[in-house]
């Protein structure tokens, strides 16, 4: 797919969208992040596509937003960005429980809406698509038919405390994060592995905010973003499959914090950050070597690479319903 350093013009029935404009006392923050030798790159985004007006539910009040943006308009909050094999983007609307696909020219469609909150969305090799749902726990959507099924619902009879984000690894494991409304004041949140034999281990209970997490290229170590600890931690395994040694691989701030990643084969983690306006770029020593800022608006809250060249990473920006684009070719 191409992709356009100019931003192309929005659809007819698409908002505006008014090009984001960091504070500078944030840019020089984030500067100050930590770094050994070379300051970290700044690279631009572009609008790749925008939710068209006819999908907004504008003047809707639903018990989500009340709960997680009290006082603030929402007509749609985009998140889980996953690409199938043709190169369609997914993308799911948390509030309204609601699923899209994005085409390669930026055309949306609704492919399922049901009774639920989806928040992580991730799509197989072999092209299942799993969902992460706050209310319902783990479940499967056929695109096809735009029906969705749950797959885990509970552990030992007890509902998940809000399925957040998940992870597929090559040998068919689920690792997913339950967030509920953890944080500093309720260090409760857990860290899930769903093995392919059907096996439920819980890694981690003492996550603050667990949201975001993404194996590292060789799969001996789990990353999570915690986002009320505003850090993602390192989650190394040992020969028994279980985590030893946790300890903060990177620690971040603003208001909210670190929400969905990913991982270049290289060992780059690419975290998006939920009220900061950007992602940043973490090498495999921690070090900050780059942050990609938004140009639509401060809530970058996931992010997927994806083209032909695997050398651009798309970004959902929440609030406005904007889908992100960034080169990444030469970082």
């Amino acid at each position: 797919m191409g992709w356009h350093a100019a931003m192309p013009p929005a659809p007819i029935d698409a908002p505006a969208i008014v090009p984001y404009v960091a504070a500078a006392s944030t840019s020089a923050a984030i500067t100050a992040m930590m770094y050994l030798e070379t300051p970290p790159r700044l690279i631009e985004t572009a609008i790749f596509s925008v939710m068209p007006d006819k999908f907004r539910r504008k003047g809707v009040r639903t018990d989500w937003a009340d709960a997680n943006r009290p006082g603030i308009a929402t007509d749609s909050f985009i998140e889980g960005p996953s690409f199938d094999k043709d190169g369609n983007l997914y993308v799911v609307d948390i509030p309204f429980g609601r699923i899209f696909r994005i085409a390669r020219d930026g055309e949306w469609s609704q492919v399922a809406e049901y009774e639920g909150w989806p928040n992580g969305l991730k799509i197989a090799s072999d092209c299942r698509i799993l969902v992460a749902d706050y209310m319902h726990g783990i479940m499967e959507l056929d695109a096809n038919a735009g029906r969705i099924k749950p797959v885990l619902t509970a552990r030992n009879s007890e509902s998940f405390r809000g399925c957040n984000d998940l992870h597929l690894a090559s040998n068919g494991d689920v690792y997913f994060t339950g967030q509920g409304q953890t944080g500093l004041h309720d260090p409760s949140g857990r860290v899930y592995r769903l093995a392919s034999n059907g096996r439920l281990d819980c890694l981690i209970d003492t996550g603050i905010s667990p949201n975001g997490l993404v194996l590292d290229p060789t799969e001996t170590v789990l990353f999570v973003a915690m986002t009320r600890d505003n850090a993602v931690w390192r989650l190394p395994f040992m020969k028994d499959g279980s985590v030893s040694k946790v300890g903060r691989f990177c620690s971040l701030f603003g208001t909210s914090g670190p929400d969905g990643m990913t991982m270049d084969a290289k060992g780059r983690l690419f975290v998006g950050h939920a009220s900061l306006g950007h992602v940043f770029v973490f090498a495999p020593n921690g070090e900050l070597i780059a942050r990609i800022k938004s140009c639509a608006g401060p809530n970058c809250t996931n992010v997927a690479i994806g083209g032909a060249k695997k050398d651009r990473l798309y970004i959902t920006e929440s609030a406005t319903g904007s889908v992100l684009v960034a080169d990444i070719s030469d970082l």
